[in-house]
């Protein structure tokens, strides 16, 4: 393929290569030089342009394919357009001639075409500059369309509508001709000719005037015409003709009107045409056969399709501004459409009128006008229905009857009803909160209104009055509530009115219907007000025959609608529905046989309808309410429901006897029963299967039906995949809504909400606006399908074998149109069923019905409906995966070989080529891997059937599910297909969109299979890969969007595998242009970020890039999937783009929320213009830049932002604070402004602070309650991530501060009495996140904030049932907790700011004249105590409030076999129906409450001082608690443990199993509770008492250590512990104390754990549970710790490292907490647990005693210290009956030291300074166990000589100092051998110093500290001594002196040894006169060097005395210090 990137064709390569891959070479070809001719340079062009020209010229007569022929005219014409036009001429005459030339066989074909295409790209490229060749090019080209076949007709019109394009105006002369020509094609036999002369002629209005003026009328017609059998494609395409010239007639372009004078059209004018089509059609007499089908009808449907179609065009194309100025005239005239007798004419007919008329309506309304716009064209919809109903109001009252035409007014305007409040409903839905005004607004009485239509006469006009209504609850919440009430009192005052009970009830049904879209709920009492109502009505329905059926139905429908309250409603009334259900049916054989004999034809009606209403309710219940289905229950439903099925049998004869009015009643009993079944578990109703599967298999065999009635099921039971081949893909458009209609099965499309009222209180299914069940017939043939695939697995093999056999016989019974019916409802249950069996992992059955199954399916292979082909072909391969035997599949396999190796027809060869594709997509690869070869051999040849595209179609289907399927296995055949799948890219025409969309399939399936192959670099997979994206590139260019759709997936496929060869940024473009077209089936692509910003700097599409168009498209689109689309892609874009591209992504979410609703259908995203046309939109000049307003009718103009969108932005909004957490600079003001100044370029979110408190401020304070929801969450993000970000200019500030305003304005609208609990309950959060982020510096603001809580507090207060209630009770609960949470959050920080300042060092008083300075700066700095003084008056009965909030969710965490316990009123805050959605809300609140109440109990001694103010102080406010009266009488110790048992009840049991989900906030606030209770002497003293308690604590902290593991977790729960141990402590020693007291000090050993065994029982020692938790979070930590690990044979042993800070910490405080164990133990117990945490601890030491720069002792190692010291000094020793023991351990962890203090390689900066600390305490602490061990003594002395040797003078100084205190004990036994071992070395080092003094001050200090160790031992020694001790230290302090002439030239340090030295001397002479005498004495030199260096120090001192006098004397601080002292 590289050779053939060459600016000319490389003819030596194509000469070498097969004849095959030549077309695929030339293409290449083409499209480099089509990329590369735009970019050349234009002399290289010119130099070869006469060889390029020969090469292209050349290819013409080639006969190219299609894509091959685009590119080569395109590439001809941009060649002529760069280089020079002299031979342009003679190419074009070329091209005519081949053009004329008489040769008509298929051969020369392609070259005709070729030479079509090239003349259209000139005159396209070139247009004018070929001046006057064009009316001989136009009459030639005409004239070879008359003898054309239709692949010629489609190209040369296309070539047409490229040369007027080229030519504008210039062509004028031309127009008729091609005008007259063009019209007769637009009926063409072929669609791809109807469609390109639709584009000719759109092409052509734009210039031809008389098109839009005298030939109006006539191209109205025409385009009728054209639509009658059309297909989607030209229906798109006439459509967007005729509603373009019918725009242009309306409103002219202006160069046109000023060239001719022009009368312009009407708007009356152009409607009227248009609703000709509409009612009339085109007036042609051939039916198509669809039509004949469906039975005649007045209008070919397509046309009226097509029609409605061009309505919306003819809308769009005039735009927002003319519809919002028209719109009224535009909605009168559509629903003139729907009430025109010609539109009903069936009822049928008319439900597909109603559907296209509410198609237009949405299509316009929904996306042209923005929410203001909406809001008026409301207001006109509602005055339209309120004049209809005016209108039927006076018929009805119109007793006299002399009004006959009346009657006929009032049917049609039902129909104007349902479309006008349909339109309505969907507005308000859309507009969401935004629609109040709407509501509000007294002048327009929408509600009034729509309820009126409620008595409407009509049923159908009722029910769409309760959808509407329905639509305006789930809207705007608030209503739903008063609306139920309204319904309900109406119902009862009009209870005398059928149309009132009938419509009152729809609508109630229909609000209850939408609570489940209201998160806020209903009332509970609602529910019993519904029960009551319906009880009533079934009740008084036998008492008035008038309205006996009105009432049974209202109130069967009422009771079905309720269920969908689920089950914690319908909970308090299923006793009441059992025995209601029960009574309805009879309850025995014998009351059957006796019913059968009473009752007229009007008695058994109702009755049917009633048990119809009691099945109905029941599957609602069954359906909504599946966890109150017990065993009990269900066994009571079965008793009605069996009866249900008896009854069944006698309801033919009832109808022989009554008459066939009944038919439709028992219809309908007979779907309610199907529909509760196939619900139920088919083992309940096991002993009813034969009479119930008579029933199914008569229901869908049409045995006693004789309409031929087809399921609707077929097409969802096929595969979705297949829908290519049944024409389904339609599902995808945007027209889906009407050209449902089309669809071939009986009453596709048809869907009203009469023919099933049930549907309005179900939930919509998804994609759907509004519910549309089908006709009766065609629902309980749907029902008896679907059940029947439901228990056929259950069925005996006997009885399946009989039932398939009955199938063939009944296909074979049917004739004609009939048997089509038959056998597709038979498929269809066939098809159910093997689905069912695969579902339950069962099988067929034995042979024989293996053989009859085969047998039927089979026979629908050759089936000429493709539908039922399909459906075959599914059965087929569901067939194989349920028998699953390789024989079977073998046979199957086998059958269809053969029969395609033979067969020549179309039907059979399709049919088998599914079934093949079919059987390897259930088998997959594996199972019919044996079957690929000849399965691929057969398709490839099949697929290359050119003379019948519907083979190709189907073989390449079945091709792709092969490749699909086989994987791996289908390697080897890659290479035949990919060449096949890449011929016929290049050859089939793209008119057959069908194959081009299996190609692509193919194509896709086999980039899977190569897979990660494709980034090798071999020959093979490079040609792979170049055909791959080839075959991409050909799909690109195709017209039809689902093969573009298809090559984006392609190429995202590619790009995924073989990222480095696939250039996405061809796509960005690609997708953008083609996008606003309007066709769904391009799915926005989006590819990974590098990607994209690769195209962004390509590409500006506009001012706001990509992601603009994006933003703009959201509010245009109607389409749920397409939106989500959108979103998903823009959120991709996000993640990559917005942290780099910051200004730009926060700038267009400014624009977004900023945009208010004021603007109706102005712009505020920039919209394109086009000058010139879309194709050369492709290269995206400059000046076509999306600029300019509206005024050009091509663009689509923008609505401002709608509410959706803004809740998007404002999400996007927190997204991007979210994306900037990785990057520190974007939260600290002063980095950001030095980072903006180094590179101007970045940009920083802090800097954009105030726009991103500006948007969340305009979010929070909107009309739409979920933009508040947004703005409040954006709000609450941006305040915890700013809030303590310093403002650099004012030191002591943070930059929030400045926003303090706005904060509180964004809060204080959701405090207003009507804002939903929600959005309460979440500014409460914002409230108390912004209180405690302690940014608040202005007193006054905070009491702002502070106001709005206490008066929600007032509201918490004020106890249950005291508001009118709007939503459910526990919205009351949501809102309550929420505020309680708040006030426990700012009482936390309150504590903790108090806790803070009190720590803090109290400020010196001030004097009187720092003052004034001081105050300036105090006076923003809120004192420290103000919070807690804001809070404080609140206290008394927040604290009440707390309590009883936590004993609520106490009570509610209580697992079910408790529920008993529960009490029946409900808790303080929730009511027991509402109790489990209270639960979500208690789980989301409790734990800051938790920590406020344990901080509130142990300030105020476990409200000890609240006991004395609690004088009933405000009974009024109080709420109920459940304790109520007997608070009072408790003691305080009682009400201290109440409170005790509560808290810890609470905390243990969340502690016990935090969910994985509960946020770490909550384990930490938890745990911070109970630390703050425990360090209460309160609390202390009652879980001392109580030790299994204590004992179940550290159990479930240890349990938690064990699942979470953050730092911050570990370390608080260290800290509980150890309150907890303390606790234990404190209990211990009082017990001794008061049995001191009592004398008995014999008995005190036994005290503590333990006893005198020492046993500690695990489950109930504290201790023990301790112990266990210490050692986990130790080992945890330290793994060297754990021996297991070290003796392991794969253990390396770790070198200790320093640990991080935090894990530091914690292992200090276990160590410290270890340590304290013992001392919780009787002695014996002590001995138990000493060895382990002595060996512990030793073991801390050894692995963090790690020497650091600073020489600071690490904090575990200070505590393991400090923990020897603990154990060694503790009074055990004392403890005479345990001293062996203790003498053992004392000296064996003294060894384990010494051992650990080797040195050693391994562990070279061990640090031997704790070390030999640790060694010293053991000497000092515990001297009488250790004197006299030799082994333990010699190793401590070599330990103290290797400090002493050691090269860092740190450690020779702290081991100076150590030994001191060694020499120095008291116990001379210990220290007399340590002197006389270490002195002689001590002084042999200090003598050794004269020869190297010291050079830095660390060796200074260590002399020194020698020295005075040395001065100490001369004090310790006998007189008799003294001289021989001072010989020692006199000489060597002398010896440090220096001459007198050395001193002023010495270093400082060695000037202050001899200071030291000097001083030292002059201090000892005195001390020992006598000795130093002697020593002096006897050596003559020492007195001479002494004496100098006196004369020397007093001059100098006398000179430094005068300068002293100015500086006062500074005292000189030892400069080591021991950071603890241990000793």
């Amino acid at each position: 393929m590289e050779l053939a990137h060459s600016l000319l064709l490389n003819e030596d390569a194509l000469a070498q290569i097969t004849e095959a891959k030549r077309p695929v070479f030339i293409f290449e070809w083409l499209r480099f030089l089509d990329k590369v001719l735009v970019a050349a340079n234009r002399v290289d062009v010119k130099e070869k342009q006469k060889k390029l020209v020969e090469q292209l010229t050349g290819l013409i007569s080639s006969a190219p394919g299609p894509p091959t022929r685009k590119l080569l005219a395109k590439n001809l014409a941009t060649l002529y357009s760069i280089g020079d036009t002299f031979t342009v001429f003679q190419t074009l005459d070329k091209c005519n001639e081949i053009i004329k030339s008489k040769d008509d066989t298929p051969a020369y074909l392609p070259t005709k075409l070729a030479a079509v295409a090239c003349v259209g790209a000139f005159y396209e490229k070139m247009g004018r500059m070929l001046g006057s060749s064009f009316p001989d090019t136009i009459n030639n080209l005409l004239k070879a369309l008359k003898s054309a076949e239709s692949q010629g007709r489609g190209e040369i019109l296309l070539s047409l509508q490229k040369v007027l394009n080229g030519l504008g105006g210039a062509a004028a002369s031309c127009h008729r001709d091609i005008y007259k020509n063009a019209r007769s094609l637009l009926t063409d036999r072929s669609m791809a000719v109807r469609c390109a002369v639709a584009k000719c002629l759109l092409e052509l209005q734009n210039e031809a005037v008389f098109m839009w003026t005298t030939e109006l009328e006539n191209m109205a017609t025409l385009c009728f015409k054209a639509l009658e059998g059309s297909n989607y494609g030209v229906r798109v395409a006439v459509a967007k003709l005729l509603g373009t010239v019918m725009a242009t007639a309306l409103m002219p372009k202006q160069a046109a009107v000023m060239r001719q004078n022009v009368k312009r059209a009407t708007l009356e004018e152009v409607l009227e045409l248009m609703a000709t089509g509409f009612l009339r059609g085109g007036s042609g007499f051939l039916k198509s056969g669809g039509e004949m089908l469906k039975g005649g009808g007045s209008v070919s449907r397509e046309v009226r399709v097509g029609v409605t179609q061009a309505y919306v065009v003819f809308v769009t194309t005039l735009g927002g501004q003319w519809l919002e100025r028209n719109f009224a005239t535009f909605l009168s005239h559509v629903l003139d459409l729907v009430s025109h007798p010609r539109a009903t004419q069936t009822h049928v007919e008319a439900v597909y009128s109603r559907r296209c008329v509410s198609f237009m309506l949405r299509a316009t309304l929904g996306g042209l006008l923005g929410e203001k716009a909406q809001i008026a064209a409301g207001k006109e919809i509602c005055q339209a229905i309120s004049k209809q109903m005016r209108a039927v109001e006076a018929v009805v009252n119109d007793i006299s009857g002399e009004n006959k035409a009346g009657a006929a007014d009032v049917s049609a305007s039902q129909h104007v009803m349902v479309c006008a409040l349909k339109e309505l409903g969907s507005l308000v839905q859309s507009l969401s909160a935004t629609a109040s005004p709407l509501i509000q607004e007294p002048s327009i009485g929408l509600l009034e209104t729509v309820t009126s239509v409620l008595l409407h006469p009509s049923m159908a006009a009722r029910l769409a009055a309760a959808w509407c209504l329905r639509c305006v609850a789930v809207a705007l919440p608030y209503q739903l509530t008063p609306l139920l009430d309204r319904c309900a009192e109406r119902i009862n005052n009009l209870k005398s009115s059928p149309e009132a009970v009938s419509g009152y009830s729809f609508a109630m049904a229909a609000l209850l219907g939408g609570v489940h879209q209201c998160p806020l709920g209903i009332p509970h009492s609602k529910g019993k007000l519904v029960v009551s109502i319906a009880e009533d009505l079934l009740r008084t329905a036998a008492q008035n025959s008038r309205l006996s059926l009105q009432r049974t139905q209202a109130g069967w429908l009422l009771l079905g609608a309720l269920m969908t309250l689920g089950p914690s409603l319908v909970r308090y009334h299923l006793p009441k529905m059992l025995l209601l259900w029960r009574n309805v049916f009879p309850r025995s054989q014998k009351e059957l046989e006796a019913e059968k004999a009473r009752g007229d034809s009007f008695t058994w009606q109702v009755t049917l309808e009633g048990r119809a209403g009691a099945l109905c309710a029941m599957r609602s219940f069954v359906a909504h309410c599946p966890e109150l289905l017990t065993e009990d229950v269900i066994r009571r439903l079965m008793t009605p429901i069996e009866c249900a099925m008896t009854m069944m049998s006698h309801v033919p004869a009832i109808i022989k006897v009554h008459g066939a009015h009944l038919k439709a009643s028992a219809a309908m009993v007979r779907l309610r029963l199907y529909d509760i079944l196939a619900l139920l578990p088919p083992k309940t109703y096991e002993g009813s299967f034969n009479a119930l599967l008579r029933e199914l298999v008569a229901e869908f065999t049409l045995t006693d039906n004789s309409a031929n009635t087809t399921t609707s099921l077929l097409r969802s039971l096929c595969h979705y995949d297949d829908s290519v081949l049944m024409g389904s893909w339609l599902q995808e458009t945007d027209h889906k809504s009407i050209e449902d209609q089309l669809q071939p099965n009986s009453a596709s499309g048809s869907g009203a909400l009469e023919h099933d009222p049930s549907s309005i209180y179900l939930r919509v299914p998804v994609g759907e606006a509004i519910p549309g069940p089908l006709p009766l017939g065609v629902s309980v043939i749907d029902a008896s399908v679907a059940l029947f695939g439901v228990v056929f697995p259950h069925v005996s093999f006997k009885h399946r074998l009989q039932m398939l056999d009955h199938f063939a016989e009944c296909i074979k019974q049917a004739k004609g149109v009939r048997q089509q019916a038959v056998q597709l409802n038979i498929f269809t249950a066939v098809l159910s069923a093997l689905k069912g069996l695969a579902e339950n992992k069962s099988t067929l059955g034995p042979e024989e019905v293996r053989k009859s199954a085969l047998a039927l399916v089979m026979g629908a292979l050759d089936n000429p409906n493709p539908i039922l082909r399909c459906a075959a072909g599914e059965a087929l391969g569901r067939m194989a995966q349920v028998v699953g035997e390789a024989t079977f599949i073998a046979r199957m396999a086998q059958t269809s070989f053969d029969k395609l190796k033979s067969a020549r027809d179309v039907v059979s060869r399709t049919g088998h080529s599914l079934a093949l594709g079919c059987l390897h997509r259930y088998v997959g690869g594996i199972g019919s891997g044996q079957h690929l070869k000849t399965s691929v051999s057969i398709l490839l040849a099949l697929a290359q059937d050119g003379s019948s595209h519907e083979v190709q179609t189907w073989a390449l289907h079945s091709l792709a599910l092969i490749v699909d399927s086989s994987g791996p296995m289908y390697r080897g055949y890659v290479e035949p297909t990919l060449s096949l799948v890449l011929t016929l890219l290049l050859t089939v025409p793209p008119s057959h969109t069908e194959v081009h969309q299996c190609l692509g399939r193919c194509l896709g399936a086999l980039i899977t299979t190569v897979g990660p192959e494709l980034q090798g670099n071999g020959a093979t997979i490079s040609t792979i890969r170049s055909s791959c994206l080839v075959g991409c590139a050909i799909m690109q260019d195709h017209s039809d969007s689902l093969v573009q759709a298809a090559a984006i997936s392609c190429l995202q496929q590619l790009h995924m595998f073989a990222p480095r060869h696939v250039n996405l940024s061809s796509l960005v473009p690609c997708l953008c242009v083609r996008h606003p077209e309007g066709c769904r089936g391009v799915r926005v692509c989006h590819e990974p970020g590098e990607e994209s910003r690769r195209q962004q700097r390509h590409l500006n599409i506009t001012e706001t890039g990509l992601e603009g168009v994006l933003f703009g498209m959201l509010d245009r689109e109607t389409d749920r999937k397409l939106c989500s689309d959108i979103h998903d892609t823009l959120g991709h874009m996000l993640s990559s783009l917005a942290v780099e591209k910051l200004p730009h992504w926060l700038k267009l979410c400014k624009d977004v929320l900023a945009a208010t609703t004021d603007v109706g259908g102005a712009v505020v995203f920039e919209v394109e213009k086009d000058e010139e046309d879309s194709e050369k939109k492709d290269e995206m000049d400059d000046d076509t830049m999306f600029t300019g307003l509206g005024e050009d009718d091509k663009s689509k103009p923008s609505v401002a932002p709608r509410w959706v969108t803004r809740v998007f932005a404002a999400d996007c909004l927190c997204r991007i604070i979210l994306l900037c957490e990785n990057d520190k600079a974007h939260f600290d003001l002063a980095a950001a402004r030095s980072a903006k100044a180094k590179n101007p370029k970045g940009d920083l979110l802090v800097l954009h602070l105030s726009d991103l408190i500006r948007m969340a401020f305009m979010a929070a304070t909107d009309h739409s309650n979920q933009l508040r929801m947004a703005g409040l969450q954006a709000l609450e993000d941006i305040i915890k991530k700013f809030a303590s970000v310093p403002e650099p200019e004012f030191p002591g500030h943070v930059i929030l501060e400045q926003y303090q305003a706005n904060v509180g304005a964004a809060l204080r609208p959701a405090f207003s009495p009507d804002t939903p609990s929600d959005i309460t309950a979440k500014a409460c959060q914002v409230c108390s996140t912004w209180i405690g982020s302690g940014v608040v510096s202005d007193l006054n603001d905070l009491r702002r904030v502070h106001n709005l809580l206490v008066s929600s507090l007032d509201k918490v207060q004020a106890g249950k049932g005291s508001s009118s209630q709007l939503y459910s009770e526990s919205a009351t609960t949501m809102e309550k907790l929420a505020v309680l949470k708040a006030w426990a959050e700012v009482y936390v920080v309150s504590m903790k700011i108090k806790k803070e300042a009190e720590s803090k060092p109290a400020k010196p008083a001030r004097n009187a004249d720092e003052d004034d300075d001081e105050d300036d700066m105090g006076a923003d700095v809120l004192p420290p105590d103000s919070l807690i003084t804001l809070v404080q008056p609140e206290l008394p009965s927040l604290s009440r409030l707390w309590l009883a909030m936590l004993r609520d969710y106490a009570l509610l965490t209580l697992p079910a076999e408790f529920s008993s316990q529960l009490p029946p009123d409900g808790g303080a805050f929730y009511t027991p129906e509402t109790i489990d959605t209270a639960r979500l809300h208690y789980r989301s609140s409790w734990a800051p409450v938790l920590h406020a109440v344990a901080l509130w109990l142990s300030s105020t001694g476990f409200g000890a001082d609240e006991e004395k103010e609690d004088v009933p102080s405000a009974p009024s406010k109080a709420p109920a608690l459940p304790q109520g009266a007997s608070v009072t009488t408790k003691t305080f110790e009682e009400s201290v443990e109440d409170r005790m048992h509560l808290m810890l009840g609470v905390s243990i049991e969340f502690l016990c199993f935090p969910r994985p989900e509960e946020p770490i906030e909550h384990v930490m606030s938890c745990l911070q509770a109970l630390f703050t209770l425990l360090a209460s002497p309160c609390a202390k003293i009652h879980i001392a008492q109580d030790q299994l308690l204590a004992v179940e604590l550290l159990n479930v902290l240890h349990r938690l250590l064990l699942t979470r593991d953050p730092p911050a977790v570990q370390l608080q729960v260290s800290a509980v512990v150890q309150e907890t141990i303390r606790a234990a402590q404190d209990h211990l020693q009082q017990q001794r104390t008061s049995k001191e007291e009592e004398g008995e000090k014999d008995c005190q050993p036994s005290l503590g754990e333990g006893g005198d065994t020492g046993e500690l029982v695990p489950g109930k020692s504290l201790v023990f549970a301790a112990m266990e938790l210490l050692v986990f979070i130790l080992v945890r930590h330290l793994p060297q710790l754990n021996t297991r690990v070290k003796e392991s044979p794969s253990h390396v042993p770790l070198r200790p490292q320093r640990l991080p800070e935090e894990s530091a910490r914690l292992v200090a405080n276990t160590v410290s907490i270890l340590a304290e164990l013992p001392s919780l133990c009787s002695p014996a117990a002590s001995m138990t647990i000493l060895p382990t945490v002595l060996f512990l601890i030793t073991g801390v030491l050894r692995e963090t005693a790690v020497k650091t720069a600073d020489n600071l002792v690490p904090v575990p190692v200070s505590a393991a210290l400090q923990g020897i010291k603990t154990i060694i000094t503790s009074p055990l020793a004392r403890v005479e009956s345990m001293q062996a023991q203790w003498t053992g351990l004392v000296r064996s962890s003294l060894a384990s030291v010494l051992e650990h203090s080797q040195p050693d390689e391994s562990r070279p900066d061990m640090d031997e300074v704790s070390m030999l600390t640790a060694i010293t305490l053991f000497l000092l602490s515990a001297s009488n166990e250790l004197v006299g061990v030799t082994v333990l003594q010699k190793g401590c002395m070599d330990r103290f000589r290797n400090a002493l040797n050691s090269s860092d003078p740190w450690v020779q100084a702290r081991c100076y100092q150590l030994l001191l205190s060694v020499f120095q004990h008291s116990s001379r036994a210990l220290s007399t051998p340590y002197i006389h071992a270490l002195a002689p070395l001590m002084v042999e080092k200090l003598k050794a110093v004269e020869r190297s003094r010291p050079g830095t001050a660390a060796e200074l200090q260590a002399v020194q500290e020698g020295i005075r160790v040395l001065e100490n031992l001369v004090g310790m020694g006998e007189e008799q001594n003294r001289v021989q001790l001072l010989a020692l230290l006199v000489p060597t302090l002398i010896s440090y002196l220096l001459d007198e002439n050395a001193i002023s030239s010495a270093p400082q340090v060695s000037k202050g040894l001899h200071d030291f030295a000097l001083q030292n001397l002059m201090r000892i002479g005195p001390l020992y006169p006598a000795a130093f005498k002697t020593v002096i004495g006897a050596a003559p030199e020492l007195k001479i060097r002494l004496e100098s260096a006196i004369r020397a120090n007093q001059a100098s001192s006398r000179a430094k005395a005068a300068a002293r006098q100015a500086q006062p004397t500074v005292q000189a601080a030892p400069t080591i210090k021991l950071k603890t002292s241990f000793f």
